[in-house]
């Protein structure tokens, strides 16, 4: 068996914490649970709470970033995937970063964090890429107390809810920690302490893992999050929370240094993100998909050619666009492939715009934002200026319309494409005004 590099992870080795730096990439937006305490819909740059990020990145966006850190921070020693959604329920994206991570930097402590439903599936492939560290979050092992805390679980197509759900969930955690541990890899159990709800479960918790071969176990105080269905509850006073502690410590050590970071968290735990990080993060997310492709291109469906205004499989052209030193200019326009093909037009059409960067569209369904995004290309929805997507794509400014994607400063845009945005004051962003700033350490 391949020697394993055990040591050195902060969020695990608390003799690790103040010395070595670890940097999460958001490259896994989707989540096949929905947890009562989470809502990932909106960002602002100065919550620090799971679920959050400014950004999503592709794999090959997220090299770029890492190489961008690792330049500048001497002790990184971590390199995770934790969101903002759950890395398993995005297989491709996650296990195309750590291949990434794991060819250029072999030495590198490779990690991520899982609600445990698709675990089973995919221990051999965590294991042989040596993920060393992996968290799983465990928050019940009654099915009773499970079903307070989830509304639905996803497994495929299938939809549970209630006991039945909570009872899958658990399974599906239960064997994987098992099998991670024949791995040989090393087991984080993260339980959200909810008041009211699962409070008295941290040792019941504790006992079943441990039993399973669990290495630490760390006891996280539940964030109210505004627009979730637990968001109007109190968060556990200490009191509480070293009750839970200590319920669990009967069984497995505690981590209590947990910073509860960011999906895009970066440098030591607890100490805020630097200016630098957050402008590396927004640049990169600026690349092409693939950044190594030379696309100097972006294609606009439009009706009249002022606006972003057609769907992109009802487009019969698209204008072709890029950045010139006056703005941008119009290169030509091309005939989209016509109808009737099946996934041969969207194979024909990731042909069409392979030197574009990206495709600006009203609306577009999943099966061609697939295939385009296979080819490097991105797909970004929008209602507005052509001028307004094509500053969004090649200068970073904010994307106009209902769908825009989170971005710096307080603008609190969805981080997952949702189709709805709130502002400030309701997110629960004390500065309540756009472009606030922030560090990811909590409101100013």
């Amino acid at each position: 068996m391949k020697t394993r590099p055990w040591a050195g992870h902060p969020c695990f080795d608390d003799s690790a914490r103040h010395t070595s730096s670890r940097v999460h990439l958001p490259v896994a937006p989707k989540c096949n649970i929905q947890c009562n305490f989470c809502d990932r819909k909106y960002d602002c740059v100065n919550e620090s709470r799971p679920g959050v990020s400014s950004v999503v990145l592709s794999p090959g966006q997220a090299l770029s970033y890492l190489e961008r850190v690792t330049a500048r921070l001497d002790n990184l020693s971590v390199v995770g995937i934790a969101g903002p959604g759950d890395p398993l329920a995005n297989p491709v994206e996650t296990f195309t970063t750590l291949e990434l991570v794991r060819k250029r930097y072999p030495q590198m402590l490779l990690c991520l964090a899982t609600n445990g439903l698709a675990l089973p599936e995919y221990v051999d492939r965590i294991a042989d890429l040596l993920v060393s560290h992996v968290t799983v979050t465990v928050n019940a092992v009654d099915p009773l107390v499970g079903a307070g805390i989830y509304q639905w679980i996803r497994d495929g197509k299938r939809v549970f809810r209630g006991a039945e759900g909570a009872e899958l969930l658990l399974k599906r955690q239960l064997e994987g920690i098992k099998l991670l541990k024949a791995r040989g890899v090393i087991v984080k159990i993260n339980f959200i302490l909810i008041p009211g709800v699962n409070d008295q479960s941290a040792g019941d918790v504790a006992k079943v893992v441990a039993d399973l071969g669990a290495d630490i176990f760390n006891c996280m105080a539940f964030i109210p999050a505004p627009g979730s269905e637990f968001g109007g509850r109190a968060a556990p006073s200490p009191a509480v929370h070293e009750a839970a502690r200590a319920m669990a410590a009967k069984f497995l050590p505690q981590m209590r240094h947990c910073a509860r970071c960011r999906a895009d968290a970066v440098g030591i735990i607890g100490r805020e993100m630097d200016l630098q990080s957050v402008n590396d993060l927004q640049e990169c997310a600026r690349l092409p998909l693939n950044p190594q492709d030379k696309r100097p291109y972006v294609a606009v469906a439009s009706m009249e050619g002022v606006l972003v205004n057609q769907h992109l499989g009802r487009a019969e052209e698209f204008l072709v666009f890029t950045q010139a030193d006056s703005g941008f200019e119009l290169v030509e326009s091309r005939p989209a492939p016509p109808a009737g093909a099946g996934d041969d037009r969207w194979q024909q059409m990731a042909d069409t715009f392979k030197d574009c960067r990206a495709v600006l569209v009203n609306a577009v369904g999943s099966k061609p934002m697939d295939f385009l995004k296979t080819a490097g290309i991105e797909v970004l929805q929008m209602d507005g200026l052509i001028e307004q997507g094509l500053e969004h794509i090649y200068n970073g400014a904010a994307l106009p319309g209902r769908r825009a994607m989170g971005s710096s400063g307080c603008g609190c845009r969805t981080s997952a494409g949702d189709e709805s945005e709130k502002s400030c004051t309701s997110n629960g962003c004390s500065s309540g005004k756009g472009g606030c700033g922030g560090n990811g350490m909590g409101c100013l």
